[in-house]
């Protein structure tokens, strides 16, 4: 089952010139792009390709100057269809302070679901169920300011869980985070896909994050320059430059050691594969 389609889809925004008359800035074009129900899907590409305008698009923040975007069958242009859409996908976005609507964790985390008006008896169970995801329990009473920057997201993820989101858009979240909260947070991401069938849509910059998804897609000037699975996508290492795009970094280790004559397989794209094979290479000297 599709979660997300795109037909066609193009996007600008209007600027005015000086002498009056309106410019098209074209964001994204001819775009089709789609994601499976339960999918973790990287979104990749350089500052300006369109990542963060295709995200808005999909929880109706943005609508399409042309073609369709549907979120479970439902048509984000269809004002009427915008509070169940919003709904269903959730947005982390990329500074965690941004993104604090309450003073303590438990009341940020609870606005989602009284803002879709979920009945009171349920609001508790969410929050409850919600926390418990992303190991946020212990923190439910403490200062939204005094947590650090993956706490800070984890907190702003459980929120999209407690409105019972079944999309979650990670749009750049782990940008600001340094290794430590970044892993928290991917950790959380990865456990809600696996675990509860969440569908991911992960914009990132970071290669390491997009080489465990299950499907990649890169744009490039408004358009997908490339798509597949992670090893099909990161084969291509010359399209990806040319994209200004980079290997994930136990890929480039392993390139290298490649070139210095280290017999290793060109599928290698984590820290896990490149240890296993360079043990086999030793046990084998």
């Amino acid at each position: 089952m599709q979660a997300i389609e795109f037909q066609n889809v193009g996007f600008f925004y209007r600027s005015d010139e000086e002498n009056g008359e309106t410019k098209k800035n074209e964001v994204l074009r001819g775009l089709n792009f789609t994601v499976e129900k339960g999918s973790f899907v990287a979104l990749l590409g350089r500052n300006g390709s369109g990542k963060s305008t295709l995200a808005k698009l999909i929880n109706g923040l943005l609508v399409p100057s042309s073609g369709k975007v549907s979120v479970f069958g439902l048509d984000t242009a269809d004002k009427k269809n915008l509070f169940e859409i919003r709904k269903k996908a959730g947005m982390v976005f990329q500074n965690p302070d941004n993104q604090q609507i309450a003073s303590i964790v438990e009341d940020d985390v609870a606005f989602g679901p009284e803002n879709v008006a979920m009945p009171r008896e349920q609001i508790k169970i969410s929050i409850d169920a919600a926390l418990k995801a992303t190991d946020m329990e212990k923190y439910r009473y403490s200062e939204v300011a005094k947590l650090s920057g993956g706490q800070k997201q984890r907190v702003a993820v459980a929120g999209a869980i407690a409105i019972e989101s079944e999309i979650l858009i990670m749009d750049e979240s782990t940008s600001m985070l340094d290794p430590k909260g970044r892993k928290e947070v991917m950790d959380v991401i990865k456990t809600l896909n696996e675990e509860k069938g969440m569908t991911v849509i992960d914009i990132t910059h970071y290669m390491d994050e997009a080489a465990e998804a299950d499907y990649v897609y890169v744009l490039d000037g408004g358009s997908i320059r490339l798509h597949g699975t992670p090893e099909e996508v990161f084969a291509k290492k010359e399209v990806l430059r040319a994209c200004g795009l980079e290997l994930p970094r136990a890929a480039l280790i392993a390139e290298k050691l490649r070139r210095a004559g280290v017999p290793l397989s060109s599928s290698i794209l984590d820290n896990e594969s490149l240890a296993e094979e360079l043990c086999e290479s030793l046990r084998k000297n």
